[in-house]
């Protein structure tokens, strides 16, 4: 039997366990690789929403890193939640001399509207962090935040991945999920030197979406730490994910997570 890869996740931990860390781990387990935790900020939360957020030290974030890559071989590794500038600076700076994949989703909001990334921190992200990354996953929000433009559909979307190429990444998922659709939810994939393709799903009518960006950014870097290429990544997280949202369930109060045990 062929070992798991190891995929590093470098995010937030949420109590309420549908997204950050905890969505992560079980999205790598569930498809194969073995999951390893660099946790940046506490939060407390659960379905209705966060009460509070607690930045974990930047120098405490990097020797977590520096600890973790001495001891295992990383196929691919994803960042989620990073909240500030100097949590950024210090995982870009132990990233910087790392050859592995890397998938960054932009955490900024979650989805009961608080506030994870302190607005000085979106320079230091586009200017740390993005430069060389495998795979920028923003939400319609996000885009438009790094991209500095308004996105109404799918053509501002393939216009948005081409300005976010120019900070450097070699390849955007602009998220549908907040774009008005009725039956469908259309992804576009942006590689540099290539034309934007529209990955288009089922849209899925539940309350229970709690962690899906986690969720699907973590599955991606599951694929690409099993040597997939990045279109196929992107395909099977999407199905994965897609699974998991109609299999969804609700274990408490307010919005529950997706279903990360699901399997066909």
């Amino acid at each position: 039997m062929p070992q798991p890869p190891n995929i590093l996740t470098v995010a937030g931990s949420d109590s309420g366990g549908g997204a950050g860390i905890q969505a992560d781990l079980k999205t790598v387990m569930a498809l194969g690789g073995y999951g390893m935790s660099v946790v940046t900020a506490i939060t407390a939360q659960n379905g209705l929403g966060v009460s509070g957020v607690h930045a974990v030290d930047p120098d405490f974030v990097a020797l977590q890193m520096e600890t973790v890559l001495r001891g295992f071989p990383v196929a691919a590794a994803k960042t989620g939640m990073l909240f500030s500038a100097e949590i950024i600076n210090a995982v870009s700076r132990v990233l910087r001399e790392q050859e592995f994949p890397l998938v960054v989703d932009p955490v900024c909001v979650s989805q009961s509207g608080s506030q994870l990334l302190q607005k000085d921190a979106v320079n230091a992200l586009k200017e740390c962090l993005l430069p060389g990354c495998a795979l920028l996953t923003p939400n319609r929000p996000e885009a438009e935040l790094l991209s500095g433009m308004r996105i109404a559909g799918i053509d501002d979307a393939a216009l948005a991945g081409e300005k976010l190429h120019a900070l450097g990444c070699k390849a955007v998922l602009i998220k549908g999920g907040h774009m008005e659709s009725g039956i469908v939810v259309t992804d576009v994939l942006c590689v540099a030197g290539e034309s934007p393709k529209t990955l288009p799903q089922a849209k899925v009518e539940t309350g229970n979406n709690h962690g899906t960006g986690c969720t699907l950014s973590a599955a991606i870097a599951t694929g690409l730490g099993k040597g997939l290429p990045l279109r196929i990544a992107v395909t099977k997280a999407q199905e994965y994910l897609n699974l998991a949202l109609r299999k969804s369930y609700n274990p408490g109060r307010g919005c529950g997570p997706v279903n990360h045990a699901a399997v066909k």
